[in-house]
């Protein structure tokens, strides 16, 4: 598929923004898909052209988190590989099903997110008791990496939210955990939709140029600022991918 060089520097510059906003708060997906839509772009291969602009952006993301030591990998790489397959798996999966009833249910989970954001006294930098262990998360994870494979918007915001709630991370590292646990599932999404045809790559890899700017930009300013500049983001982030969810659902 053809692609004009004036819509390559438009989605390029796109990526940018969605970067910044993913590298704090997850959600960047629901602004560059419509986006990818937009340009013409086929789903399936909107999706996977998408994924390959997501794995860079999450990539540079992750390194600026860990650099400020807020990832700890070596306790965290078996969640990091149960995402990577769940996300396969379901890059495998939305190949062949519609995404119809999940663009319903996305949102309901969306706003939840919102809610606990708002509403816990625990969406904050401190460390909290734990409500599932390690072994406990590998069903959450898994599950959520599913999602992003099958789907995507709003996984950075399921992540940060659910590392905050079950795992009892203060908001930072558990932003910084979840660019980790993001960054591989991206890259299992990317495998599958590459042995699919589904990735159109001049574009991919141009947009991958801004999202890795907007992450180094949107990363670094998240570990100056922490909890302060993310919980209200990721509030806001959700109830607008709610609202834009619901809408989309209701106009098709």
């Amino acid at each position: 598929m053809d692609i004009e060089l004036s819509i390559i520097i438009v989605l390029t510059l796109v990526a940018l923004l969605t970067g910044f906003i993913d590298s704090i708060a997850g959600g960047g997906g629901l602004i560059m898909m419509p986006a990818l839509l937009f340009a013409g772009l086929p789903p399936q291969l909107a999706l996977g052209t998408n994924k390959i602009q997501s794995v860079f952006g999450t990539s540079m993301a992750y390194r600026n988190y860990a650099r400020a030591g807020l990832v700890e990998w070596r306790k965290e790489k078996w969640l990091a590989l149960l995402a990577f397959a769940g996300a396969a798996i379901g890059a495998l999966v939305v190949q062949q099903v519609s995404a119809r009833v999940l663009e319903l249910i996305v949102p309901l989970f969306l706003l939840a997110v919102a809610i606990y954001v708002i509403a816990s006294p625990r969406m904050d930098d401190a460390q909290a008791h734990q409500r599932l262990t390690r072994k406990g998360y590998a069903p959450v994870v898994t599950g959520i990496g599913f999602y992003d494979g099958f789907f995507g918007p709003g996984t950075g915001s399921f992540l940060a939210a659910s590392l905050v709630g079950l795992r009892g991370e203060g908001l930072t590292r558990a932003t910084g955990h979840a660019k980790l646990f993001n960054m591989l599932t991206n890259l299992g999404s990317v495998i599958v939709f590459a042995f699919g045809g589904k990735i159109i790559w001049l574009l991919g890899l141009s947009m991958a140029v801004g999202s890795m700017t907007g992450s180094w930009l949107g990363s670094r300013t998240a570990v100056k600022h922490g909890a302060r500049l993310i919980r209200p983001l990721l509030v806001i982030i959700s109830v607008a991918l709610t609202a834009r969810l619901l809408w989309g659902w209701f106009q098709a």
